[in-house]
């Protein structure tokens, strides 16, 4: 996995992913201490971190089902909504690999009888593989065909 050592650069490699899969791309940016969501004890009209530099969150959407978006944080993580299953802390190197797997279809749902309950299983390369809870009502269509 490569390292994006910034949220600027993984905004770059998520649109080259909508490129690869023909998908609409969509990005908005909060750029400062006082504009991003995890920084909000900065201070009154406080623009920059202790250190100096300017704190960067995105938000992008990609057009097409599953519905995806991912909310890139300055900590170097991650939420990526599929379809409404949120996945939260995902490291921002492995956001990329993440959305492959679920738009090159290997992402799966897992059902168990007991407990009841389904998953959205989300392998990566190597051996990280994500688990998220889809809650019953949230069953959409795209996450039922996608049950093993």
């Amino acid at each position: 996995m490569e390292h994006l050592h910034s949220t600027e650069a993984a905004v770059r490699a998520l649109r080259e992913i909508a490129r690869e899969y023909n998908l609409e791309f969509e990005v908005s940016h909060d750029i400062g201490a006082d504009r991003t969501s995890r920084r909000t004890a900065a201070g009154v009209a406080v623009t920059t971190d202790a250190d100096g530099s300017l704190p960067h969150e995105a938000f992008v959407e990609f057009g097409g089902s599953p519905r995806v978006s991912v909310r890139l944080y300055p900590d170097d993580d991650a939420v990526i909504s599929v379809d409404g299953v949120e996945c939260h802390d995902v490291p921002r190197d492995h956001v990329p690999p993440f959305l492959r797997s679920v738009l090159g279809g290997l992402a799966y749902v897992k059902g168990r009888r007991f407990p009841p309950g389904y998953w959205l299983v989300v392998p990566l390369p190597g051996d990280a593989t994500y688990k998220e809870l889809i809650p019953m009502i949230s069953l959409t269509p795209w996450l039922s065909g996608k049950v093993r």
